[in-house]
């Protein structure tokens, strides 16, 4: 798989990552059989990026992760992040980061942390202290790269000023396009990005259903796109949008894939799955060229996204 590299401090990726969220929480039952296939079946077919959090399980994830890549940790990127507590409210302070860093090495398995994100912007923590404390980190051996999550434009600055920031992650698919306004920062300043949810949490696969057929462990029960009324258009958005892929050989989540690698060649999406045959779909993508003419029919059926706010008003982040 092609090789991408993600801001200016030496930080390497596939061109496809592995976002761990959906193993453990917000996509119904948690699955660790199915999820420690699919991430080695993942490294399998050349992706070197896996994803994960102390938000996802307290800790069960990146234990999940760190048992399933335990075998080639040498040859992969993890990244994993900090700043929530138990009740979800944010802690970015300084002696929670080292807390969480030390624990996140201890379930991870592992001497370092490849990425280490600020998983939410803390309104009561400066982010230079943030970022000051991520340095020491790094200076110590523990933590190689620095990034941010869900983070607005000054925050970026703010933080780059202190430690190089290499990556931004964030919500980013044919369904979300807010954050296309922070990329002229990110390309000013060298720094990367890595998508989250680019199947438009599991819309842009061909399965979506709506809401009331999910349970109520399932995030898209709450989801505002899978609500009647935005739910329809979608849904229609991603039929004409499996049409196309069909023309050319692909599935509407290669096709969603490709057009976020199309976007830059600074940007790895990390699609989560807890089946190996979905892995290795998403990473066909990989191999997926769109033309001019493909870019503009996307273009068409979604100009500027999908229907439906990905947040209610109050989870909204900074930069929205």
């Amino acid at each position: 798989m092609q090789t991408r590299t993600l801001g200016q401090q030496g930080l390497t990726s596939s061109a496809i990552g592995y976002g761990s969220m959906g193993i453990s929480i917000a996509y119904g039952a948690a699955d660790a059989e199915g999820g420690t296939a699919a991430i080695q079946r993942a490294y399998d077919l050349g992706v070197t990026h896996f994803d994960t959090a102390e938000l996802y399980g307290w800790g069960e994830n990146e234990k999940i992760v760190g048992a399933a890549v335990k075998s080639f940790r040498a040859d992969v990127v993890i990244a994993t992040k900090f700043g929530w507590t138990r009740d979800y409210g944010y802690d970015s302070r300084p002696d929670h980061i080292r807390e969480v860093t030390e624990n996140s090495l201890r379930y991870l398995g592992t001497d370092h942390i490849d990425v280490l994100y600020q998983h939410r912007p803390d309104p009561n923590v400066p982010i230079e202290d943030v970022a000051g404390t991520v340095k020491e980190l790094i200076d110590a051996g523990k933590v190689k790269y620095f990034g941010l999550s869900e983070a607005g434009a000054d925050t970026i600055r703010r933080a780059h000023a202190v430690q190089p920031v290499s990556v931004l992650q964030t919500e980013y698919s044919l369904f979300e396009r807010q954050v296309e306004a922070l990329f002229p920062v990110l390309n000013e300043l060298g720094i990367g990005f890595v998508p989250y949810s680019p199947l438009g949490r599991g819309f842009l696969t061909g399965t979506a259903k709506p809401a009331s057929e999910y349970d109520e462990t399932d995030m898209r029960s709450r989801d505002a796109r899978w609500q009647p009324g935005n739910f329809e258009k979608n849904l229609e958005a991603t039929r004409q949008l499996t049409e196309l892929a069909a023309s050319k050989d692909a599935t509407v989540s290669q096709l969603a894939l490709a057009w976020l690698l199309a976007q830059g060649e600074h940007i790895v999406p990390i699609p989560g799955t807890r089946s190996a045959k979905r892995v290795e779909e998403n990473i066909g993508a990989a191999d997926l060229t769109l033309t001019p003419a493909d870019l503009d029919r996307i273009k068409e059926i979604l100009p500027t996204g999908g229907f439906g706010a990905r947040y209610p008003e109050g989870m909204r982040s900074e930069w929205e």
